[in-house]
């Protein structure tokens, strides 16, 4: 097993949840401490306080990974004698680094709102509010006919040429190159100051934004020419939507009484708020994790017969009564999903690439409303 450093754990971990999928707004990343020390143990939490960073000195993590951002807005002094300043100085005496995804694992798939979505059993999801989508690019490649093969095979190992469940995909057309090779050139094919020309293919594939200077630097290690002719060209399709919340549907109708009863068990809070008539039949439901009063009429325009969120405000419990839109409010909280789904994705995703590194589900709850029955 290999021993590795903050950065090499985290670049994993963005390999899932990267920044790009996070809104403009969200402070994510790392907040603080560093990242270039070697890392054994890593404590997932929702949130982090003071509780949180003692059981991580108790438990010898050096590295918490928590949802929402210990440092929300900026700050123009760090006071050791405040709350946030004494966690913050907690943290740096004891080489515990703290890194938060937020709004990017919301959108991640796999993420919080898939997770939740899986508690409720939810089937055919989408996202709700779509968010973020890639570019798609084509590569057009130049290269002698007896070698395309080698470099169509590069590229696809590489990634591209992936469309729908194709591998591979590629076009193939023939022509001519023509080249002189001056002085300081080392020719694959012809001489120094001689006019060459090779009969060559132009080799097409199409490549989703992220993995471009992937696939650039597989087709340039693969190429036999010295300065390859390539071009990228940025197609008007995009790849697939990423965004906030889920839809999906029940296996059965229920009642909006029994599925707000339901929501409680599976998402095990002590109670729930509802909006809506309680004998309205729910099927289609809309899921969104935190605070998600500003999107009623993003989960309306999906169908959804109901939305499951959390921190509803007065006036917008209002906006969807008019809408004949249900509520399920089970608290911000819910969010904690996250702990146990992080843990277990980055301790699997850790053990393929051979890390010698352990996750640990933070026990501490940090949900600071009580409920009086």
């Amino acid at each position: 097993m290999k021993r590795v450093n903050g950065h090499e754990i985290i670049s994993l971990f963005e390999k899932w949840s990267p920044k790009r999928f996070a809104e403009d707004w969200d402070p994510v990343g790392l907040h603080i401490g560093q990242l270039n020390r070697q890392v054994e143990k890593v404590l997932i939490t929702l949130d982090v306080n003071e509780k949180v960073v003692d059981e991580a000195i108790d438990k010898g993590a050096n590295l918490i990974i928590a949802h929402h951002p210990p440092i929300f807005r900026a700050m123009k002094n760090i006071w050791t004698d405040t709350p946030q300043g004494r966690l913050i100085e907690k943290c740096i005496k004891n080489d515990i680094a703290v890194y938060a995804a937020h709004t990017n694992l919301d959108v991640a798939p796999g993420g919080v709102n898939d997770l939740l979505a899986s508690r409720l059993e939810l089937a055919d999801l989408e996202v709700m509010s779509p968010t973020i989508s890639d570019p798609l690019y084509k590569l057009a490649v130049f290269c002698p006919v007896e070698q395309a093969d080698e470099l169509r095979a590069a590229l696809a190992k590489a990634g591209a040429g992936a469309i729908g469940d194709y591998i591979g995909c590629s076009f193939t057309s023939a022509g001519t190159g023509r080249f002189i090779p001056t002085e300081g050139a080392d020719p694959f094919i012809g001489e120094i100051g001689k006019g060459e020309t090779v009969a060559e293919e132009r080799i097409e594939v199409v490549l989703p934004g992220p993995i471009r200077s992937k696939v650039l630097k597989a087709m340039l290690a693969a190429h036999p020419y010295e300065e390859p002719a390539y071009d990228f060209f940025v197609l008007d399709q995009r790849t697939k939507e990423f965004g906030l919340g889920r839809v999906g549907q029940l296996a059965e109708a229920m009642d909006l009484e029994q599925f707000a009863q339901y929501v409680k068990r599976v998402l095990d809070v002590p109670a729930v708020r509802i909006v809506g008539n309680l004998k309205k039949p729910v099927k289609k439901v809309a899921v969104l994790g935190g605070s998600g009063s500003k999107y009623i009429q993003a989960a309306k325009r999906k169908g959804a017969d109901v939305f499951v969120t959390g921190d509803m405000d007065f006036h917008s419990a209002q906006d969807a009564e008019l809408l004949d839109l249900a509520i399920v409010d089970p608290g911000h909280h819910v969010e904690k999903v996250m702990i146990e789904g992080v843990a277990k994705y980055m301790q699997h995703a850790s053990q393929e690439k051979g890390f010698d590194v352990l996750f640990i589900q933070s026990e501490v709850n940090t949900e600071p409303f009580r409920f009086i029955f």
